[in-house]
């Protein structure tokens, strides 16, 4: 998607989610979309002036529903609920994770089923389109009833309240930022404060973010297992497609015929095709990496379906139908997207485990097959690569912990009123950690494997592994006596994270699966 194309507000893609949410890309709401929110809005109305309470219109909120608001009360009603909702606390959320639930919940308003009136959603257009981003914390949703601290920040925003961060990341009183760029803040009219807050779209938006960053990082495992297995001398023989169809998961099979790609045509896998090894089976890391790896693909598909079929929904509690009713749901209940994120989380931290087991083979002078104690130009003066090893294990420690479910921990809340509640955010924020620990994790392999790719000189790595390592020495000078680490591992989780691995090798392999 180029950099100007402006995302139409009705179906989204994966991609439309990630260039406007990480790429700033700008948004229009349709004509269709405002003709249905205009529908909807005059059902509203009608509610609005009559005698029979309706949730969230004429009534208070979650265990204060039994409340009857008077007319004169009613738009006091939703500026209290916002103001009251804005209850979020600890670290800023990263500007990406708020443009997503922006935008997601700007695609709910305009399905026309939340009964706001198209100025509403025209002003949030407005704001994502200035580069504006509302100022949301960490701490304050349970994922039931939606993320409603997170969005009711967002609220908060239209109203002309609270804080924002500017187009350059100026911490700025909203109303002084708002003016600045011409835009008018919403008076809010009846039930369009909780329509603002009711929706799952901090969790979805933080899920989409995570399937683009796992579909570069699973690729980018497999290049780094291929790079040990070719380090290591192992066999490629266990990745043959005839045994991969014997078990047929897709991702293992998808797994298995990249690392038969990225081993193809190996000057370092030939040099010992010649009888001379006498090892009958590699370890669990070299020999299972695409049951591992693709298992995780598995769940990634898994997950992308669930995403695809949020992507569609319309999340929020009333909802107005297209027969004019307004029904009280269920279906701001994040248990869907919580499960995912979850699972997300457990697949992150064994693909990041594998690999930190390939690492330490390569270091370890009694299973890495001739290569130096540590990858060390001399070792006992040089330590190489030992402490990166370390980080390493760290990381994937805290990956473990990171697996642990948050969508099983529900705590009641609102007077016992939502007594079941999704953890969905919770999962999502350390899915975030997790992906970040991965990409750390699989960097320090690829930068460890290229060491060890030096040191089988003269045989060369086959094409595809060794543009990964051309790469890298573009950026991380190869073996000698002991450098500042920090650096070389920093410039190669740059590398990883960017996707500039998986391109390199691409360029040589083409695509991988």
């Amino acid at each position: 998607m180029s950099d100007n194309e402006v995302v139409q507000i009705g179906d989204l893609t994966f991609e439309d989610v990630v260039h406007v949410a990480r790429h700033g890309g700008r948004v229009k709401v349709t004509e269709d979309a405002i003709a249905e929110m205009a529908a909807a809005r005059g059902r509203i109305e009608e509610l609005a002036e009559s005698d029979t309470p309706s949730y969230g219109v004429s009534t208070g909120f979650g265990a204060l529903a039994t409340r009857h608001i008077d007319p004169e009360l009613r738009a006091q009603l939703q500026r209290s609920l916002v103001r009251s909702h804005a209850a979020g606390n600890g670290p800023e959320v990263e500007q990406e994770v708020v443009r997503a639930l922006m935008l997601l919940r700007l695609r709910t308003l305009a399905t026309g089923h939340t009964g706001v009136r198209p100025k509403t959603a025209q002003t949030l257009a407005a704001i994502l389109n200035a580069k504006i981003t509302p100022v949301v914390h960490e701490y304050g949703s349970l994922g039931c009833s939606g993320d409603l601290a997170p969005l009711s920040h967002v609220a908060l925003t239209l109203m002309g309240e609270g804080q924002v961060r500017d187009e350059k990341g100026v911490l700025r009183p909203t109303d002084e930022a708002l003016r600045e760029a011409g835009i008018t803040p919403v008076e809010l009219a009846a039930k369009e404060g909780l329509a603002l807050i009711n929706g799952t779209d901090g969790m979805l938006g933080m899920l989409i973010l995570a399937l683009h960053d796992l579909n570069n990082l699973l690729k980018t495992a497999d290049i780094s297992a291929a790079m040990s297995v070719e380090a290591l001398l192992g066999t490629d023989a266990v990745f043959a497609d005839d045994l991969q169809k014997l078990r047929p998961h897709p991702g293992q099979r998808a797994s298995a015929a990249n690392l038969r790609a990225l081993l193809k045509d190996s000057g370092i896998m030939e040099s010992h095709r010649d009888g001379s090894c006498t090892r009958v089976q590699d370890a669990y890391s070299l020999r299972c990496a695409p049951q591992v790896a693709g298992a995780a693909r598995d769940t990634v598909d898994h997950a992308a379906l669930v995403a695809s079929r949020e992507l569609v929904s319309a999340v929020d509690n009333p909802v107005v139908l297209h027969d004019g009713r307004v029904e009280s749901n269920g279906n701001f209940h994040g248990a869907p997207v919580g499960y995912v994120l979850d699972f997300l989380a457990i697949a992150v931290a064994d693909v990041a485990s594998m690999a930190e087991r390939r690492t330490d083979r390569m270091l370890d002078v009694a299973r890495s097959h001739g290569l130096p104690a540590f990858l060390a130009h001399d070792p006992g003066v040089d330590s190489g690569h030992m402490i990166a090893q370390y980080t390493q294990a760290a990381i994937v420690s805290e990956l473990k912990r990171l697996a642990v479910p948050a969508s099983v921990d529900s705590i009641p809340s609102s007077a016992m009123q939502e007594d079941h509640v999704s953890m969905g955010w919770s999962a999502a924020r350390k899915l975030r950690k997790s992906i970040d620990g991965l990409t750390r994790v699989l960097a320090i392999e690829t930068l460890t494997a290229a060491r060890a790719l030096d040191f089988r000189a003269p045989h060369s790595p086959a094409p595809g592994t060794g543009a990964a390592l051309r790469l890298l020495r573009q950026e991380v000078a190869g073996p000698g006596p002991d450098r500042f680490l920090a650096p070389e591992i920093e410039a190669a989780v740059r590398l990883v994270a960017s996707g500039a691995v998986v391109e390199a090798v691409e360029n040589v392999t083409g695509p991988l699966s």
